[in-house]
């Protein structure tokens, strides 16, 4: 048994020794809802346990609230009824609506300073900090758990395809050519998809320097309208929906749902995030490799840089000072180089400090595990354009459904792809403007 699986069966079995009830009571507890299940819920659950075990002023308890969506729903309602927690794990689409939502937030910046907590924004990733922050520099949650998409190959599948297992394709055409190929070698599903809009709109657009939206994005302003169905974006989601047609993509459902497709060995190919990592890794029985997402070899500088996913921990206002001491104590915990390092390594999303990505490289993890480095070179391998440093759109959860619907459509053959990118930017800038509104 290795050290560290041994320290943290010492930390687990601690953590079932009874407390006595002075004790119990003498802890500040600490609320933080989430939005991770499965691996990723249990590593999240082996840092709190280390954060309660490490001190005896705090005890933090982490509750499971279901979705991304879910987990914003209910701590909105939460705030509304007076039971909010201390941290709400948001995901980056919800951005928005905690920056206009501030007299429910406690800016990060803000609980440091008045905990007397060090706290240095320059030691977080610029690609990953500049998203939470403000135009000042001021950051209002913190980066918790910050995702890239990347291009998970079943190396068994392509090798039983007579198809060398290393094969990476680097562009779309050279993937189309791989996917008939395996076609042809007897692979009924030779690619599938996790969160669509997010992989082959947002990132597309950002990985090919081409706007989404306007006023960059949305960072310059809350009067932004969507432009996603320029002459790139109508050319990839047409060849995806003749992929549909012809069988060589199998649409397996929103979000991460064409997970199990990929893991199971039925599916030979999968753009999903690098946070996919942990689990393709604990539920694959084949040899697996992890390659950076395709670009259009056509579009004049690309590849670009690829955007964020995933989510940060927003404080929430309403609580007592002593709290927010603990809160604060914590958000260092989770920061701190030797558990960013571990959660990166152990999840595969990026590692959300300077030290904690040099403190990885150092322990050779990058060359025992190769592609697990992919993630941070697409993010910060250029410098960040106006078109490829983000979105932060308001109802972005809601325009994200309705981009979901149309595509749908179109994979199933329903709609026409540049009818549907249009009907999406129509339903979509209808949300914005109500947004809009809501906010002035």
């Amino acid at each position: 048994m290795s050290l560290r699986s041994i320290t943290m069966a010492a930390a687990v079995a601690t953590a079932f020794v009874p407390i006595s009830g002075a004790m119990a009571q003498d802890k500040t507890e600490i609320q933080w809802w989430h939005a991770m299940s499965g691996r990723l819920g249990d590593l999240l659950q082996q840092q709190v346990e280390q954060f309660n075990e490490s001190q005896d002023e705090y005890e933090v308890v982490a509750t499971y609230k279901g979705t991304y969506s879910e987990t914003l729903n209910a701590g909105i309602a939460g705030f509304r009824a007076g039971e909010q927690p201390h941290i709400m794990q948001v995901y980056e689409v919800g951005t928005a609506t905690m920056m206009a939502a501030k007299g429910a937030i406690k800016p990060v910046y803000q609980l440091m300073e008045e905990a007397n907590e060090p706290f240095d924004p320059n030691a977080y990733l610029a690609a990953v900090a500049g998203y939470y922050t403000t135009t000042d520099g001021e950051m209002l949650s913190l980066p918790y758990n910050s995702s890239t998409p990347v291009l998970y190959i079943n190396q068994q599948a392509l090798e039983e395809a007579g198809v060398d297992p290393d094969t990476k394709p680097e562009t779309w055409p050279e993937v189309e050519e791989l996917l008939v190929e395996l076609k042809e070698n007897g692979v009924e599903c030779p690619f599938t998809t996790a969160w669509q809009s997010w992989i082959h709109l947002e990132n597309l657009s950002s990985y090919h320097n081409q706007p989404f939206a306007t006023e960059e994005n949305g960072f310059a302003g809350v009067d932004t309208e969507l432009v996603f169905n320029g002459e790139l974006q109508n050319k990839h989601i047409a060849m995806l929906a003749d992929w549909a047609d012809r069988g060589l993509f199998t649409y397996g459902g929103r979000g991460s749902d064409a997970g199990p497709l990929f893991r199971s060995g039925e599916c030979a190919l999968y753009t999903e995030s690098s946070a996919g990592y942990a689990g393709v890794k604990a539920e694959a029985e084949f040899p697996f490799s992890v390659s950076s997402l395709p670009y259009w070899p056509d579009v004049e500088g690309a590849p670009y840089n690829t955007i964020i996913g995933g989510a940060s921990l927003w404080v929430m206002s309403g609580h007592d000072d002593a709290e927010y001491v603990g809160v604060a104590k914590l958000l260092s915990f989770l920061s701190s180089p030797e558990i960013q390092a571990q959660w990166h390594q152990d999840t595969g999303y990026l590692p959300i400090t300077n030290a904690a990505y040099e403190l990885t490289k150092e322990s050779g993890f990058y060359e025992e595990n190769p592609g697990t480095d992919i993630a941070i070179i697409q993010m910060t391998g250029k410098e960040p354009t106006p078109n490829s440093k983000g979105l932060r759109l308001g109802s972005f959860d809601q325009i994200r459904a309705v981009i979901n619907e149309e595509l749908e459509m179109v994979w199933q053959g329903d709609k026409d792809p540049s009818a549907g990118l249009d009907e999406a930017i129509s339903r979509g800038n209808q949300l914005l403007r109500r947004f809009e509104q809501s906010v002035e």
